[in-house]
């Protein structure tokens, strides 16, 4: 694909479902942003006015329509059809720096392998650091020399810029991870197929979280999807391992034994898509592994 073609380098994609007014503002944001991206809405079967606000406020936003929620999933059909040659991610509460996308369309342009741009994020109106910034910033897995930037395995979605054919040539998002912890999957993928995947935090993007929505649901469902990326591509020693820690704490913890019952449903259709990483990425994997463990960037 020819990355200086006529039109907009970068297009914007975002997910949302039953969030019109939160939706409103990003896309006030969005659409005043100086690069004039275009800027494609996945409404993931809202059943709000998400819809017709959208085509009342902003004419010029596409809204590609699902039939249900798609959870993840839905930024890869966004990706498929918005058609620009770099995608950038926003969340109905997130939005990008006035400049960014021109910068990261730069970055892009300037280093081939690089497949996927992680942005340092800003939260609300404060403007402070997301602490994954710091975390990417000391990544151990270091710099290679045609990479702008430190390789990550670790981003927000929100927060990250794509090249759209790397994305959809290892298949994007996957589809055993529903919601929530889809990013390191990726990376995994990415890196495995070869491409870079680089924290570059001159690029900026905001994110404005409403009340904490943090619950055990949602913690259940982080740990079982870390858990299902393991068996996908991780030695089964270390998913097995991983799963008897998680089976013991079951005994005595609700939200681990929600997580394992999560687990369980999934687990046959993650051996069967198993594919291990190669060598040179397992690797860097586990010095990622050590740097949180350890609970503190170095």
């Amino acid at each position: 694909m020819t990355v200086n073609a006529p039109g907009p380098s970068v297009g914007v994609v975002l997910a949302t479902r039953d969030r019109a007014e939160g939706l409103a503002t990003a896309l006030e944001h969005l659409t005043a942003l100086p690069e004039r991206p275009p800027v494609m809405v996945v409404d993931n079967g809202s059943t709000d006015h998400t819809r017709a606000m959208v085509a009342e406020r902003f004419p010029q936003v596409r809204v590609l329509a699902q039939g249900a929620n798609r959870g993840v999933l839905a930024r890869n059909d966004g990706v498929r059809a918005i058609g620009t040659p770099y995608v950038a991610f926003s969340d109905d509460d997130s939005w990008w720096r006035p400049g960014a996308l021109a910068r990261a369309a730069t970055l892009l342009n300037g280093h081939p392998r690089l497949g996927l741009l992680a942005a340092q994020v800003r939260v609300g109106p404060a403007e402070r650091p997301d602490p994954l910034n710091a975390t990417s910033a000391a990544s151990p897995v270091g710099r290679a020399e045609d990479l702008p930037g430190r390789e990550v395995f670790g981003f927000l979605a929100r927060g990250a810029v794509v090249r759209r054919g790397a994305f959809l040539e290892v298949g994007g998002f996957h589809p055993l991870i529903f919601f929530g912890g889809e990013e390191t999957l990726l990376a995994y993928d990415l890196a495995a197929m070869g491409w870079g995947v680089s924290y570059c935090p001159e690029v900026v993007a905001h994110h404005h979280p409403g009340p904490s929505s943090r619950n055990d649901e949602r913690t259940a469902v982080m740990r079982r999807n870390e858990l299902i990326g393991c068996w996908l591509r991780r030695p089964l020693p270390l998913a097995a391992r991983r799963t008897a820690g998680l089976l013991t704490e079951a005994g005595r913890d609700p939200v681990a034994r929600a997580a394992l019952g999560g687990l369980l449903a999934g687990l046959p259709a993650a051996l069967w898509q198993r594919r291990p990483l190669p060598p040179w990425v397992e690797e860097a994997a586990r010095r990622v592994d050590e740097q949180r463990t350890d609970g503190a960037p170095r």
